[in-house]
């Protein structure tokens, strides 16, 4: 893995076990990703593309095969490991926003900087619900948010901490085309003003042909990009 690339496999495979016995769901994927570059992984319901999405983030382990995450070999790190190098690279976007509904929109924004001890945490969480719109909604509860202000505040708070690489699962996959399109066009701008590698899976053809490239999971196998 060079220093230009994100994110690399190498003959991933993933394998659970079920009462009817082993089900591979992903085999022999390499893929390769570079810094910077957006990345939309298509394929139907079942396909494995979210279950490809969760182990390139560190959220799962494979069970063959080898992930390198902005260098690091995940194979070769433990839950606490995986855990510290995600807080330090990567942020994620969700199709259900995943907003703590306790904390107010700064609340939320400022979390993953706080985690951190990031004395600026307050004024960046500002910065960035700003650039989203947001910045008459601070002090407003998720509950008292629509689902496209909700998807917002969540972007805002994946680029608070600063990610060189954002993963998103279907973040439009919740909001009507109007909010839809509010979101995709803030991940593009907020992708190409911090140089953020993005990785998201859809089913937005429109979304997919936004991005640089795309590739295809079909029963597991990556068919190309």
């Amino acid at each position: 893995m060079t220093k230009s690339e994100a994110l690399t496999t190498q003959n991933l495979g993933h394998t659970v076990n079920t009462s009817e016995g082993p089900l591979t769901i992903l085999k022999g994927i390499n893929l390769e990703i570079k810094q910077g570059e957006s990345v939309a992984i298509v394929g139907a319901s079942g396909s494995g593309k979210s279950t490809l999405l969760g182990l390139i983030a560190g959220l799962d382990r494979h069970t063959s095969g080898e992930i390198y995450l902005q260098g690091h070999a995940l194979s070769s790190l433990d839950e606490e490991a995986r855990a510290d190098l995600r807080s330090q690279y990567v942020g994620f976007v969700f199709q259900s926003f995943h907003l703590l509904p306790s904390l107010s929109a700064l609340e939320n924004v400022m979390l993953p900087a706080e985690l951190k001890g990031d004395p600026s945490a307050r004024d960046a969480a500002i910065e960035l619900l700003t650039k989203v719109g947001l910045d008459h909604r601070l002090n407003h509860y998720p509950r008292q948010l629509s689902g496209g202000e909700q998807q917002r505040v969540a972007i805002a708070r994946a680029f608070a901490s600063n990610a060189k690489i954002l993963f998103a699962d279907e973040p439009t996959g919740n909001l009507d085309s109007k909010n839809g399109v509010l979101v995709s066009d803030l991940l593009f701008s907020l992708n190409k003003d911090k140089g953020t590698t993005l990785i998201m899976v859809t089913h937005d053809s429109k979304l997919a042909e936004r991005c640089d490239r795309f590739v295809e999971i079909d029963a597991g196998e990556l068919k190309g990009s």
